[in-house]
């Protein structure tokens, strides 16, 4: 850092400064109402499948997206027909929880409004695609009824709060979990707007019941996102979210959580101002005597970057950004100036993978758990298995919670070991047990965004080609006796970084249409970044270069050595 830059570093006790030149974003959110802008009329013009584009910004605070099948642009544009508009729903489901009763409810609400498909997302949640502006408000009634909502689950706040998935972690895993929920509780905005736009609630008479002392009228710069790991999985990415917490476990009991702030993956081709970036460990916090000190610490790290994030430029306004501007020692002194106490010295933690207990599992209380594959998190009936069936069919038997990962993926949870054959005879019965069996190590450990036809920034596919690609990928391991490697690969179709390419050992991140930047060298713990190593390549490109890389990981490693670590030491990426 110059000296220049630390001359304009506040002390911990200035006042946070006074920005003037805002973001067209930050003035909507600001003359909002408390987020309620125009929606309501937006709704009711029937004229346009669209909602006004102030409230196109406003609408995700409530969870939502507007989006157009770009598959059918083209088409429309010639016919001189408005684009195909729709939108996207996503739950708050802090720690990525479900009840049988309330994965009935998804399965006919999906059905009803939406493609159909339910898309198990990163953050341990789903959303639903395809939903027509007429179907928003009788979609988010219907989920209200089954005890769900959307509330915060996309825009300029909290968002979904991730934890750690399996009970297998820890026989702990009950207590850390439950933090999902409070921090999600905590951090929720207070405005009213959500239950009267979808849900005809009356206004609050006493407008000072939603007065928000965190959000206040602006909310915060960026979205902000939480994950809580336990050590050694490290399946939530925990150094990948804005503030991590890792749960310190020691003779079966909570210590407290290490916390880590900063991280975030998002990045705009083109733009070297912008990054992917792991959390930085700042400190320890104690919760055996309760967790006043935990929250309140999360509280401000939260009030902080209300204060000091960029409102300026949305593309440098995530906490890494506010972290790098003003250093973690700032960081610190101005958090124990608002928290009232200092963070004590982070507690060492091992992690040791990142990945899915797929098949059946139990944890030690008896109960049974079972982890089938579902590609890219799609769940839907295709050639290949019927997925939305089949779990259909074990939520109608009561006998099974669902827990999702942060891969993806879910889990038939909470099994008594007496309803356990019940349940196995439906895998078997749909052929759900066969295949996750069959699916190899890296088709198991890989992750899409949803890119197109309905993401509006993608520039290439992901989900819909990343399955193809793993089939030719399969072949080249196969050829080089490599099939049993379990190798980390993502893919997104923008550098967003929504499916966590940057945290993987083989990343694709889109660059145009059939082409994608490959990134090499992560590791497979999720503690270093991978970096790129060619551009703008096509799949007949990718598969030449993965093919003499492979011939080499086989040729030269050392024993053990993981594909992402190979790759790091071979210094494989652009200088």
């Amino acid at each position: 850092m110059s000296e220049t830059q630390q001359k304009n570093i506040p002390s911990a006790a200035a006042e946070p400064p006074r920005q003037t030149n805002l973001s067209p974003v930050e003035r909507i959110k600001q003359k909002s109402d408390g987020l309620r802008g125009t929606l309501k009329e937006s709704l009711q013009n029937e004229v346009t499948g669209a909602i006004s584009e102030d409230d196109q910004s406003l609408v995700k605070f409530h969870g939502m997206y507007q989006q157009d099948d770009r598959d059918r642009r083209e088409e429309r544009a010639e016919k001189k027909l408005e684009r195909l508009y729709s939108f996207m729903i996503r739950l708050r489901l802090p720690g990525g929880f479900l009840t049988p009763e309330q994965w009935i409810a998804l399965h006919h609400i999906a059905g009803e409004n939406s493609t159909g498909t339910i898309k198990i997302t990163t953050r341990m949640t789903v959303q639903l695609h395809g939903l027509l502006k007429a179907r928003l408000k009788p979609t988010i009634k219907a989920f209200n009824q089954a005890g769900l909502d959307s509330i915060a689950t996309c825009g300029d706040v909290n968002r979904n709060v991730t934890c750690a998935a399996h009970p297998l972690q820890s026989e702990i895993h009950e207590q850390v979990h439950a933090y999902a929920a409070k921090i999600s509780e905590l951090l929720k905005p207070k405005t009213h707007a959500y239950y009267e736009i979808w849900l005809d609630e009356e206004k609050l008479a006493d407008k000072s019941q939603e007065e928000d002392p965190l959000y206040q009228d602006r909310y915060l710069p960026r979205k902000f996102k939480i994950g809580i790991g336990i050590p050694p999985n490290n399946e939530v990415d925990v150094f990948t979210n804005d503030l991590g917490l890792v749960a310190i476990i020691e003779n079966k009991t909570l210590k407290g959580f290490n916390i880590a702030i900063g991280g975030g993956l998002g990045t705009t081709h083109g733009n070297p101002e912008t990054y992917a970036r792991l959390a930085t460990t700042i400190g320890f916090v104690s919760v055996e005597k309760g967790d006043d000190k935990l929250l309140k610490a999360i509280y401000e790290i939260a009030t902080i970057q209300r204060d000091y994030g960029n409102r300026s430029d949305r593309k440098l306004a995530r906490l890494k950004y506010t972290v790098d501007k003003f250093g973690t020692e700032w960081y610190k002194e101005e958090l124990a100036r608002r928290t009232g106490f200092q963070l004590e010295p982070p507690r060492p933690v091992t992690f040791t993978d990142r990945i899915d207990y797929y098949g059946w599992r139990q944890n030690h209380k008896g109960l049974w758990y079972y982890t089938p594959f579902i590609e890219s998190g799609r769940v839907l009936d295709d050639e290949k298995v019927a997925m939305k069936t089949a779990l259909l069919e074990v939520a109608q038997t009561g006998k099974a919670n669902f827990r999702f990962t942060g891969n993806q993926n879910l889990i038939l949870a909470d099994i008594s070991k007496k309803d356990k054959s019940a349940i196995e005879k439906i895998l078997e019965k749909y052929g759900i047990i066969q295949h996750t069996e069959k699916a190899s190590a890296l088709r198991k450990n890989s992750i899409a965004c949803v890119a197109l036809p309905t993401c509006p920034l993608a520039l290439a596919e992901a989900q819909r080609y990343l399955p193809v690609l793993i089939d030719k990928i399969e072949e080249l391991l196969a050829k080089h006796d490599l099939s049993d490697e379990n190798i980390i690969t993502r893919m997104t179709g923008c550098p967003n970084g929504c499916g966590r390419p940057y945290a993987a050992e083989i990343g694709f991140v889109g660059t145009a249409p059939g082409h994608y930047n490959m990134h090499l060298t992560g590791d497979h713990e999720g503690l270093r970044l991978n970096k790129v190593y060619k551009e703008n390549l096509d799949e007949a490109a990718i598969l030449r270069e993965l093919d003499l890389l492979f011939w080499l990981y086989k040729k030269e490693r050392a024993t053990g050595e993981k594909f992402g670590d190979f790759a790091w030491r071979q210094r494989w990426y652009k200088p």
